[in-house]
């Protein structure tokens, strides 16, 4: 058997074998527990001895600001791709997905196939990568968001210097982020992997080797098929994954990439799950909004549509990005990232906007009549 295709399939069963147990694990808590130890212990594991087996170079500091580049492209395209599904851009449903769709979350969607596919080297660089990615769900999408709400409810915020020097701390708290720190700064002293004391190094060891399977079962667990019939959400995730790719594209051809594993990380890293960050914002808004009776239908967000974008972007992105990386080099080419994209663009958006066309005619023709 193809050695990337037995690796998927491990892969795909621990998944299904997270879907079987999803009965035991009921309770949101309980799969709250299996992420915290994904996040706090296993995640951050995995990217020391990653970080800590690649040699320090200035460049790796371009990396976070690609990456926080890619999010700030993603926002402004938002907005012009909606108008396709004729969602509002003002809209409840606009403004939900504005804060949603440009964020990432590549820490259980992303990473657990990238050290499996691609190695420590990529992990690291999908680390690094992060930052950027962070520093936009948490301080710039706050800030979004507030705004929005401010401006729904017609008040001013003189909390909002405290609410974002709170997640500057938490930033810095995170303890992926205190990982990557530590990792760097020993680095900087020419600390390797290999020099640490061998219990240390048996530590990592043994906690980064939880990450893949808890993160495969935990994706199986969270699995909603129920809610795969949400035609607009996955048109939205499909438009999402088009675009990202046909921007990697662009990005590889223009920086002139020619590494498989690195032509690959720029591919997958993009298309990770949107994060957990803004839907918090949303919700810290919302309830605002709910103490001060404001009816559901004028409400700044969409916090149902939230969840459900929430609950289907896992399974849908690693789906996509399994697929690519278990297709080895075929996704490579500029030609082939460029035509997956046009093609997820089209199947999101053409399917909608024909039954957008089809309702307004079919409404005229009914008027006409009448």
């Amino acid at each position: 058997m193809n050695e990337a295709i037995f690796k998927t399939l491990i892969l795909v069963l621990l998944i299904a074998l997270g879907f079987v147990l999803k009965a035991k694990f009921g309770a949101k808590s309980k799969l709250d527990g299996i992420k915290e130890i994904v996040l706090s212990v296993a995640l951050p594991s995995t990217i020391f001895i990653a970080l800590m087996k690649i040699e320090l170079d200035i460049s790796l500091l371009f990396v976070p600001i690609v990456a926080l580049l890619f999010n700030f492209i993603m926002y402004l395209v938002t907005p012009l791709a909606m108008a396709s599904f004729g969602i509002k851009k003002d809209s409840s449903t606009g403004k939900t997905m504005r804060i949603l769709l440009p964020s990432l979350a590549p820490g259980l969607s992303c990473f657990p196939f990238i050290i499996e596919f691609l190695g420590d080297e990529s992990l690291a660089l999908a680390a690094m990568a992060d930052i950027g990615n962070k520093f936009f769900v948490l301080i710039f999408l706050y800030v979004i968001a507030m705004n929005m709400s401010l401006k729904n409810m017609g008040t001013e915020n003189g909390k909002m210097k405290d609410k974002i020097l709170s997640l500057l701390s938490s930033l810095a708290k995170e303890p992926i982020n205190l990982i990557l720190f530590a990792g760097i700064l020993l680095l900087s002293f020419g600390v390797s992997y290999d020099t640490l004391p061998n219990v240390v190094q048996g530590v990592f060891d043994k906690t980064s080797a939880l990450m893949t399977p808890l993160v495969l079962i935990y994706i199986g667990l969270a699995l909603k098929l129920k809610e795969s019939n949400k035609r607009v959400v996955v048109a939205l995730l499909l438009m999402r994954a088009g675009v990202s790719l046909v921007l990697s594209a662009i990005f590889i051809a223009l920086a002139g990439i020619t590494s498989v594993n690195m032509i690959l990380l720029t591919i997958v890293f993009p298309l990770s799950c949107v994060s957990f960050w803004p839907f918090a914002h949303m919700s810290f808004f919302a309830a605002k909004e709910e103490t001060m009776e404001i009816p559901k239908e004028k409400r700044t967000f969409n916090i149902e549509l939230a969840i459900m974008v929430l609950a289907i972007s896992l399974p849908f992105s690693t789906t996509l990005i399994l697929t690519i990386l278990t297709a080895g080099t075929y996704f490579t080419d500029i030609w082939r990232i460029m035509f997956l994209g046009m093609g997820l663009l089209a199947l999101g958006i053409v399917p909608m906007a024909a039954t957008r066309l089809y309702f307004k005619s079919t409404n005229k023709m009914a008027k006409n009549h009448a």
